[in-house]
């Protein structure tokens, strides 16, 4: 029996299955975490492809049946644990490849980048929803402060649609599976990572206003800082790349400290 609070919603169609592996883009030389391996469905599928693959499972019931039924896996290690404080920086280099939770998706995707340079990749089936806003570029409705948190240190790419009644028991809205490719810096390096951080979120908490009105709480003198970046004031904060929010945040950064 699925237990409701936790998110259990498994993925049965091994031809799905299949190819979410498959656009992971594991080989035998990768060692793989799966977060909520649940029945163990896509555990197995990992477990003949990668080096090494970590299943992290909080439920107990889940655990204790999966360790029964994997006991001769060699490759495979379980753990009954929290993946939300899991220390996934002691790992050696990893890669991800796991049905998330929906409601831990976001939470998990920064936990997991925490990891730093030891984090490859992942490649997670998450609400659809939250994969167009994770993939969306400047213009597009989708596109704000989740967009800009992971792309800022990694490329983003939605790979396909899983259709809800893929599930059981099915879930109310529809799934996507998207990987996220860590890159080697960060896309951008502003002057003051806080204050980039602190700009955007700032100009995202009032997206259909202008930049001028949604920063003025922020900073009083925006416009003419605006103008010294080379950003039309009467932009929304949808139509602003990363890269013109990080000019932007240095700018801001130089007018504080003249």
């Amino acid at each position: 029996m699925t237990k409701k609070h936790l998110g259990q919603n498994y993925l049965f169609d091994p031809l799905i299955l299949e190819k979410i592996v498959a656009v992971s883009g594991i080989s035998g030389k990768d060692t793989v975490v799966e977060i909520g391996p649940g029945p163990g469905r896509l555990t197995r599928l990992l477990t003949k492809t990668a080096k090494q693959v970590i299943a992290i499972e909080l439920d107990r019931v889940l655990y204790d049946t999966l360790e029964a039924e994997c006991a001769g896996i060699k490759n495979l290690q379980l753990i009954h644990g929290d993946a939300l404080v899991y220390p996934f920086e002691k790992l050696d280099q990893f890669s991800v490849v796991a049905n998330i939770p929906y409601y831990i998706t976001t939470p998990v995707i920064f936990k997991l980048m925490e990891a730093g340079k030891n984090l490859k990749a992942m490649t997670l089936t998450v609400q659809k929803e939250v994969a167009e806003r994770i993939a969306a570029v400047p213009g597009n409705k989708d596109y704000g402060v989740l967009s800009i948190s992971v792309q800022y240190r990694a490329d983003t790419e939605l790979k396909f649609i899983i259709p809800r009644g893929a599930f059981r028991p099915v879930p109310k809205v529809d799934s996507a599976v998207i990987h996220i490719r860590m890159l080697g810096s960060p896309r951008v390096v502003p002057a003051d990572e806080r204050l980039f951080s602190k700009v955007f979120r700032t100009a995202f908490s009032r997206r259909r206003k202008t930049l001028s009105n949604s920063l003025k709480l922020l900073v009083p003198d925006v416009k003419d800082i605006l103008l010294r970046a080379g950003i039309d004031h009467m932009r929304r904060p949808e139509t602003l790349s990363i890269e013109e929010f990080a000019r932007l945040s240095d700018a801001i950064k130089d007018d504080m400290q003249s």
